[in-house]
């Protein structure tokens, strides 16, 4: 709102937005744009270990190879690593995150974080003898971020179509009925070429790790039209990255009535792949889009404004700032469920409050940076 002040308590809940002649003396005046605090939709902090160990622009297919044989490390590096990771997400302007989660090593980093915290308990496992097994597995590791973080959503979640099995994907359906689910969506051309026709990168993968895939059969599909249906207990989708989602994909859902967030990693997506998502196709599908950083395997920042600020040098068709930045706040809040508190200054929330410098009107440019006020 023009010509307005944010008046808040001193924890930062906004108490009214009213005009400046009614506000009294003691404003605060900045230069720049204020928004509410940023929500990272998609990120990895387990991985925050990993930080410059990968080569850029690799593929999925050997990327994903290379965290598989990276992962290991002391317990306390990682800890140190994540830790340094969630104060960077703070000191940037970000408030709350949904976070995918392979083991409980990120507890001892959430327990009283001044961040908010979705997790989301990662299950993979493309072997259909071995689904019960993972499953099992997977509710053990909820288990722990129940006992330990009660307050919390910890939600169990697929990892992505290429690594999740028919049976595994079944029960994962049974249970989260209702719930919100994360899956790493259409990121690169071979996740379809396996559902289509059983062909592609992904089948280097399955024979260099000596998995079996003899079970798995193509669905003459793409690869969101074969795994959407296994979610039939109305859940609600955050599909991450949708590189290579395309108007039939977005149609499907449609159809199928599901409600579903279309999460942006565009940093991630250029390290990776060095591609960006059908920014033009999902904006005129009318697609929810929320933002994630990713990891610090596949990003050099978990830095929201830094996202954004790609997202508009990429775009040559000019998304507003507007846009991009309800995409980085309130949707990002709406998606993980956290729209009471987070995502707009609105009376009652505690958003918090970032300032956003060196802008061009509205436009950022170069040197804008992200700092929080509250």
């Amino acid at each position: 709102m023009r010509d307005s002040v944010i008046i808040t308590t001193p924890e930062g809940k906004v108490v009214e937005l009213v005009k400046s002649s009614e506000a009294g003396d003691a404003i605060q005046h900045y230069e720049g744009l204020l928004c509410p605090g940023f929500i990272n939709a998609h990120c990895h902090l387990e991985l925050s270990h990993l930080k410059g160990a990968i080569p850029q622009h690799t593929g999925l297919v050997d990327f994903v190879q290379q965290v598989m044989g990276r992962r290991g490390a002391t317990e306390a590096l990682k800890l140190e690593a994540m830790l340094q990771a969630a104060e960077a997400l703070y000191n940037s302007g970000t408030v709350a995150v949904g976070d995918i989660c392979n083991t409980t090593g990120s507890i001892a980093v959430k327990t009283n974080s001044k961040l908010r915290w979705r997790n989301f308990i990662e299950l993979s496992g493309f072997v259909e003898a071995g689904a019960e097994k993972r499953f099992n597995d997977g509710l053990l590791v909820k288990a722990g971020f129940d006992q330990s973080l009660p307050l919390m959503d910890n939600t169990v979640t697929p990892h992505a179509p290429y690594s999740v099995s028919r049976a595994l994907f079944e029960m994962i359906n049974a249970a989260t009925a209702g719930k919100l689910i994360s899956i790493h969506n259409q990121e690169c051309a071979a996740e379809d070429e396996l559902y289509l026709s059983k062909t592609g990168a992904f089948l280097n993968l399955y024979k260099n790790f000596g998995i079996d895939i003899s079970s798995f059969t193509a669905t003459g599909k793409t690869s969101l039209q074969s795994w959407g249906p296994y979610f039939d207990r109305q859940q609600t989708l955050l599909l991450v990255h949708d590189t290579f989602t395309g108007k039939e994909d977005m149609e499907w859902l449609k159809a199928n009535q599901t409600t579903a967030y279309y999460c942006i990693c565009i940093k991630a997506n250029q390290y990776i792949e060095n591609r960006i998502p059908p920014f033009e196709l999902l904006r005129n599908s009318g697609a929810q889009m929320v933002i994630g950083t990713d990891s610090y395997a596949s990003n050099t920042h978990l830095n929201m404004l830094e996202e954004i600020k790609t997202i508009q040098q990429e775009t040559a068709y000019g998304i507003p700032l507007q846009e991009i930045l309800t995409w980085a706040t309130l949707n990002g809040a709406k998606a993980l469920d956290m729209q009471e508190q987070l995502g707009s200054f609105e009376k009652g929330k505690t958003p918090g409050i970032v300032l956003i410098d060196a802008v061009d009107g509205l436009k950022l440019t170069g040197d804008s940076a992200a700092r929080r006020l509250i």
